[in-house]
């Protein structure tokens, strides 16, 4: 089910041409300090991979991906990519790529069952990134440095947007804050997932919740993942489990919080072996990427992706996601959105 909120007495800060420039200065600036905090280098990426290989992201592991026969390939089936979480690690295998260094990418993804709305569209872009690193540095103060030197990125960003734009003055807190999901389930332990995210947003502006995937105290999980790319299952000293997370920033805008990128240290072998047991994907042993990886032949890694049209929505104080880029969208969605203000593109 599509879903509108139309903010009372929205009016855009920028025209469309304002826009147009708004978002081409943002993703320039941002990829390049993205690359530089991570130390990244630029590759290309897929718009579809074979199907039955295991490459393709599986998300929450329920979305459906799009297909096409390939007829050179005797009709062989492609995927669009959800994402790119797994083929980036194939990558720096495949290239090579030495320990503290990485790659990212331009992410074009169509998510057919994606419910429609102010955040949510059918046509998907991100910055997909990944990068090498030590088996030792599998702990939680590895995950947080790694998200505070993106948080950086984004922090300069906005302040960049306010010099090309001084009418959007930056409202980012300096630095981000961190809270497992155990911890928010204590906090609001009659709060909706959805709704612990929005209290703890507000509360802080920028918040990175950690453990995303795996069952908490009340036996739910406060969001799904797939069981082969972040580790969700590994428990930290503290007796958590988790070594990935999301990271939000409070939308002044809709009045709720906003989900800029997931991100996460990968699975090593006995990780995916726990959690494909966990959730009964046994068979996917048999995958190309997963014998690859329990094989030994593909390196430790941290990956994740920045949402690219949500990054310029968010610094642009857009209400709908469909202000920054091109989709289709209910009838009726559009005509709403256009008497609330929002001109979908």
């Amino acid at each position: 089910m599509s879903y509108l909120i139309t903010p009372a007495g929205y009016n855009a800060s920028l025209n469309l041409s304002q826009t147009e420039l708004g978002i081409k200065k943002i993703k320039d600036f941002f990829q390049q300090n993205l690359s530089s905090e991570l130390r990244l280098r630029r590759v290309t990426a897929p718009l579809f991979v074979l199907k039955g290989m295991g490459i393709n992201d599986d998300l929450n592991g329920v979305e459906r991906a799009v297909t096409f026969p390939i007829k050179d390939l005797s009709d062989s089936q492609a995927e669009i990519v959800h994402s790119l979480a797994k083929w980036k690690r194939l990558t720096l295998a495949d290239y090579g790529i030495e320990e503290g260094y990485g790659i990212y990418t331009d992410m074009n993804a169509i998510r057919s069952d994606e419910e429609l709305g102010n955040l949510h569209s059918l046509y998907v872009d991100q910055w997909d990134w990944e990068r090498i690193m030590k088996e030792e540095e599998r702990t939680i103060d590895f995950l947080k440095e790694i998200v505070c030197r993106i948080y950086a990125a984004m922090v300069r960003t906005e302040y960049m947007v306010y010099e090309m734009f001084p009418e959007i003055k930056p409202i980012l807190p300096q630095k981000i804050s961190f809270i497992h999901a155990e911890d928010l389930l204590q906090k609001y332990p009659a709060f909706t997932p959805k709704q612990r995210e929005d209290a703890i947003t507000k509360e802080y502006g920028a918040i990175f919740i950690i453990g995303i995937g795996g069952k908490l105290s009340n036996g739910e999980k406060h969001d799904g993942r797939a069981p082969d790319y972040d580790d969700w299952s590994t428990r930290t000293p503290d007796g958590k489990i988790g070594l990935n997370g999301d990271l939000f920033v409070w939308n002044h805008i809709l009045g709720h919080a906003m989900e800029l990128s997931s991100m996460g240290i990968r699975v090593n072998k006995e990780a995916l072996l726990r959690q494909l047991d966990l959730t009964g994907e046994a068979s996917r042993k048999e995958l190309y990427f997963h014998k690859r990886l329990l094989n030994g032949e593909l390196p430790q890694s941290i990956g994740g992706g920045i949402g690219q049209s949500r990054l310029c929505m968010f610094y642009l104080r857009k209400a709908h996601i469909g202000e920054i880029q091109a989709s289709i969208w209910p009838d009726d969605m559009r005509k709403k959105a256009k008497e609330a203000g929002m001109s979908l593109i």
